[in-house]
């Protein structure tokens, strides 16, 4: 089983059985858990964070499932994931939910002799792709779209993620939205879903490693991965028509444009209309809990202290791992959502 974890000062996280008795929380020491979905920056922002915040902050990307239990369990201060909680959920586990920057998908593909940036995608060929529809990498629906790009005469080999995933959610919703047989009659959208063809990879290590051993693979990572990796993403024709580039300006773009009035922050960013938007993008969520246990006060204080300064000083670092930061309106909101969050003698942890 692949996984990835940052240990800032902490050595190794044990894995804790649910109902242990978590220890409490020295001064300074922040722990999370969940999904991979945000760990690239969450690692930089922890370094970076530390000197200013005093604060040291682990993570392990152990899944989001493993994460959003062990925060309500007490034995993490903040839990991340690519996938919001409904309202009802959040009320029943007692979490608030926030963005903390905007993340992407990136499809990538083992094409010898094409280079970086040059493969150009529409969401009804990659839905093609992988329904089987289209077998090989010289199809003339793929030569369409990219003139003077010598495409190989290669089969197509589909890899994608065989774990719960919220890059799988957002990817296959880019797919349902750019094609109808995907949409009404295939696989549709989901965390899991079940895949016509094609191998399944855990995790975006897993994905990335069957793509670079198979020429011809095709598989979708989120582009904090691919950029660490110096994998090649395709560009995506976005609902304008436009094709982009995941870079920080298209993410920026979606973030400009998406409806961030969602209860919990929940904004849905796929597929989202403008000349420059990047299609497949994401929110990257964190939860906390509203009334912590006593022996994680101090570690969920920490953890909304990093996200407050991640917030403000961590946009330039975002970008550069391949995210995108928060509108300034939506991360004041999100400071404002903080203030339901107490310690047991009824006094908000957060008084920014």
């Amino acid at each position: 089983m692949h996984r990835r974890s940052f240990l800032w000062a902490f050595g190794t996280i044990a894995g804790a059985h649910l109902l242990a008795r978590p220890a409490f929380a020295q001064e300074g020491q922040v722990k999370g858990a969940g999904a991979g979905f945000s760990v690239q920056t969450l690692a930089a922002w922890s370094e970076a964070a530390k000197a200013p915040t005093g604060a040291r902050v682990s993570y392990d990307a152990a899944g989001t499932n493993d994460g959003v239990a062990k925060v309500v369990n007490g034995e993490v201060d903040f839990s991340a994931t690519a996938m919001p909680m409904s309202a009802g959920r959040l009320r029943n586990l007692r979490l608030v939910q926030f963005p903390t920057m905007l993340g992407a998908v990136v499809f990538t593909a083992n094409l010898p002799g094409v280079a970086v940036d040059q493969l150009k995608l529409t969401g009804d060929a990659i839905a093609d792709l992988y329904l089987g529809r289209i077998k090989r990498w010289n199809d003339p629906k793929l030569a369409e779209h990219n003139p003077g790009l010598r495409l190989p005469d290669l089969a197509v080999a589909p890899v994608y993620r065989s774990d719960i995933s919220g890059t799988t959610l957002l990817a296959t919703t880019f797919l349902s939205r750019a094609s109808e047989t995907w949409r009404d009659g295939g696989p549709r959208a989901g965390s899991v879903v079940l895949w016509p063809v094609g191998k399944g990879g855990h995790m975006n290590e897993g994905v990335a490693e069957a793509v670079q051993a198979t020429p011809g693979a095709i598989g979708y990572v989120t582009n904090a991965f691919a950029v660490s990796k110096r994998l090649a993403a395709a560009q995506l024709r976005n609902r304008s028509g436009a094709f982009v580039k995941p870079e920080a300006a298209s993410l920026r773009a979606a973030a400009s444009v998406a409806d961030w009035g969602a209860r919990g922050f929940a904004a849905d960013t796929v597929d989202l209309d403008g000349p420059a938007v990047w299609p497949i993008a994401g929110p990257g969520f964190a939860f906390v809990p509203v009334e912590p246990l006593a022996e994680r006060v101090e570690g969920v204080r920490g953890a909304l202290k990093f996200f407050d300064w991640s917030l403000k000083n961590g946009g330039e670092i975002a970008a550069r791992g391949g995210n995108a930061p928060l509108p300034d309106a939506v991360a004041k909101a999100v400071r404002e959502a903080w203030g339901s969050v107490r310690g047991a003698d009824g006094a908000p942890l957060w008084k920014g």
